[in-house]
């Protein structure tokens, strides 16, 4: 598969950019386990154009993570179109526009998912954008607003006609959020659809290897994209490479193994971010990697309240010792 001239190989792995997640520590992870195409955690137009300090950090990125994109979203033509050239200044391998996240205080400004109200809209803002930028720009939706529009299919061929290097689509309307079961009947339409001749990557709850083989010899995705389900799991990738491989499931890491890779990662947060921040952001992916040790609440506790990096390490120390009998 290729997007433009950017070669990602047969049947890529994608992560999703997600808000206080996809940040360069958890990328640097999760290129280790084997995503192929990373991106950003999502840019805010409006943040941009303002000097924004939290905005413009996130357009920093680094050689090893590439190929790398960074995804922007907004709702104003104007203020998109300046954002996208920030955005190509940071050096990036593509613009991804976020058409797709359905959170209320992005959704119900008429950005992200909310522009699935107009369609009119997010093509001017699409072709715009094409027309601003040298380098490839993609989009990521969603089906439609609610059950009762779901436009994606006329929509995808308007996108791909704005010059768009390739598509991604979750399988759910604005209106569900992350609720029920993602729809890939859709997504295979619209890649199936005999006028589209542009990648098509699915995404939606690709939560295993087994998941993720059927999304590609069930709906002919090229691509697929995966996001909560690498919370605490980035070596979710690399299951489902192994899989692909072997036809075998990959063994569970051992808690030395996470253990180890959560050293890792907070050593790589504190590196980048410094003790303090590099901490407080840790947090979340701490918990999520030892959710499933007996008796969690209190491990978890020590985690989340702990603030020397030092520390936490001790306390990894004491999880590995602790539970490695149980576990290994």
């Amino acid at each position: 598969m290729k997007i433009a001239e950017i070669e990602l190989g047969e049947k890529p792995l994608f992560l999703a950019p997600m808000e206080n997640v996809t940040d360069a520590t958890f990328r640097y992870i999760c290129k280790e386990f084997g995503a192929d195409m990373m991106y950003t955690e999502f840019v805010s137009s409006d943040g941009l154009i303002r000097d924004a300090k939290k905005s413009l950090a996130k357009l920093e990125t680094f050689k090893y993570e590439r190929p790398i994109g960074i995804q922007i979203y907004g709702h104003l033509p104007e203020a998109m179109v300046e954002a996208a050239k920030m955005a190509e200044a940071a050096n990036p391998s593509l613009i991804d526009i976020n058409f797709g996240c359905p959170v209320n205080k992005i959704a119900k400004r008429g950005a992200g998912s909310g522009m699935m109200r107009y369609p009119d809209k997010m093509i001017e803002i699409t072709k715009n954008v094409v027309n601003a930028v040298k380098l490839p720009v993609t989009v990521k939706t969603r089906l439609g607003w609610d059950e009762n529009s779901k436009i994606i299919v006329e929509l995808s061929e308007r996108l791909q006609d704005t010059g768009i290097a390739a598509l991604t689509i979750h399988g759910r309307t604005r209106s569900q959020l992350y609720k029920g079961v993602a729809d890939w009947t859709l997504i295979a339409e619209v890649k199936n659809n005999q006028r589209m001749h542009i990648p098509i990557i699915g995404n939606g709850d690709i939560t295993s290897a087994i998941i993720a083989k059927e999304a590609f010899d069930k709906y002919g995705v090229d691509g697929i994209m995966i996001g909560r389900a690498t919370y605490g799991r980035p070596w979710i990738f690399k299951e489902i490479k192994h899989y692909f491989a072997t036809g075998e499931i990959m063994p569970e890491l051992t808690i030395t193994e996470k253990v180890d890779l959560a050293k890792r990662h907070l050593l790589k947060s504190v590196e980048v971010k410094g003790d303090r921040v590099g901490v407080l952001e840790m947090r979340r992916h701490l918990s999520c990697y030892f959710k499933s040790l007996s008796h969690f609440k209190e491990v978890k506790l020590k985690l989340v309240t702990e603030n020397s990096h030092l520390e936490l390490l001790k306390i990894l120390d004491q999880i590995e010792q602790t539970y490695s009998q149980e576990n290994n």
